[in-house]
């Protein structure tokens, strides 16, 4: 059975349009943070509940999981924990992360955040309502389509800790899900394009911290001390080598040492100073390597200076990695709501993190830049940026994006 519903869709999407765009302005002006989402893990089960789908709250309320399942699909046996009645049906599950930043808002309209330093600066309200229009569609035409659906809306992407923990809680299992997808919004392709790459699409992300021990002292006396800032600043300015000479050139790598931290005096060397960074890579062998180096240049600098030295890794996130095959059903689907002309797919990879990759390690995953520019109406500001909107339009293709690939994929 192969069903084209791309004109069904498209329609169905226009005739809720106004709703979803007074959704997500509801949605932004009630930002909420990490794994601290209830308010909008509510808005969201109300907003399910209120259509007829089933949902079931997790992360002790944070997040949310609603299901979908077609005209040919089990029935559901334990919550959302439904087991699948045969191989042929397939479960696809769409993700939207619905947590803000801790960021006061800039911005001068009527539905700006009313909750201080808390502002959707990365577009999450925009994802969600994306996925709840997509609901809404999907839902009305379970009688058409086999498989489940399952809806993801996760807290904690900011954090990264929200997909390694729905995933703990067993949300991509009962029934067992095939395929992953999600969208992220992005100002710097204009609206109604989107941009989408095979293979690495986010970088994984793998922060450190270095301590250096020196021996304090009076700043007059310097000989009598072990100064850990000189050794720290030999230490910043070498590491910035890394990237240029010892990586090549056609692997792409970042490193920055983002805080330095010593001393609480103008006459006082201290006894420690602070370094945190983060790398970023594409490749898992090449952060391995990146991580010995950091540890041997490191190690070298303070032993030649007399300091000693702690070197702490902390991994945040592997790398989004977009599966080929369904990549390409993705790319077939969104040529039929936005035409191939709009679909950019020479686009870089982004060099920042994404904890949908936790998805993507364990079932084939795709996941696309949502288009949400706009020059004329001055919408050019960067995600996590203070003054940062994007034009409503997007949330038109994102929601019908959503749909159509989920029945494509099911009926695939």
């Amino acid at each position: 059975m192969n069903i084209v519903f791309e004109d069904n869709i498209e329609f169905a999407v226009k005739n809720i349009y106004e709703k979803l765009i007074e959704t997500r302005k509801e949605l932004h002006k009630y930002p909420e943070l990490g794994l601290e989402t209830f308010k909008t893990a509510d808005f969201i089960t109300n907003y399910l509940t209120n259509l007829g789908i089933e949902s079931h709250k997790v992360l002790s309320g944070a997040g949310v999981v609603g299901i979908i399942r077609g005209q040919y699909s089990n029935e559901p046996t334990d919550g959302y924990t439904g087991k699948r009645n045969s191989d042929e049906v397939k479960t696809i599950a769409l993700r939207a992360d619905i947590d803000a930043l801790p960021i006061n808002e800039e911005n001068s309209f009527g539905y700006k955040s009313c909750i201080p330093g808390a502002m959707h600066a990365c577009g999450h309200d925009f994802h969600t309502v994306c996925l709840l229009g997509a609901a809404e569609i999907l839902y009305t035409m379970k009688g058409y389509f086999k498989g489940n659906i399952k809806l993801l809306f996760q807290p904690a992407e900011e954090t990264i800790a929200g997909a390694p923990g729905m995933i703990k809680e067993g949300v991509l299992e009962n029934p067992s899900v095939d395929a992953c997808f999600a969208a992220h919004v992005w100002p710097s392709i204009p609206v109604g394009k989107i941009g989408i790459v095979h293979g690495p699409s986010f970088s994984g992300i793998n922060n450190f911290i270095i301590t250096v021990k020196g021996k304090g002292g009076h700043g007059a006396m310097p000989h009598e001390t072990i100064d850990p800032i000189t050794v720290g600043c030999n230490i910043v300015t070498t590491l910035q080598t890394l990237i240029s000479r010892r990586v090549n050139t056609f692997e792409p790598a970042v490193l920055s040492v983002c805080s330095f931290n010593a001393g609480t005096s103008v006459n006082i060397t201290p006894d420690t100073a602070v370094l945190k960074g983060t790398l970023r890579t594409f490749d898992l062998s090449l952060r391995k390597k990146l991580e010995e180096l950091i540890c041997e240049i490191s190690q070298g600098i303070a032993k030649s200076m007399g300091a000693e030295l702690n070197i702490k890794f902390i991994y945040e996130a592997p790398p989004v990695i977009n599966e080929n095959n369904i990549t390409d059903l993705f790319i077939d689907s969104a040529c039929k709501i936005i035409g191939k002309e709009n679909i950019i797919t020479d686009i870089k990879p982004a060099m920042v993190s994404e904890d949908f990759a936790f998805f993507s390690q364990i079932v084939p995953s795709t996941y696309y830049y949502l288009g949400c520019r706009n020059e004329e109406k001055g919408i050019t500001y960067p995600l996590h940026n203070a003054k940062f909107k994007g034009d409503e339009e997007c949330i038109r293709i994102g929601a019908s994006l959503f749909a159509q690939f989920a029945i494509d994929f099911l009926e695939a």
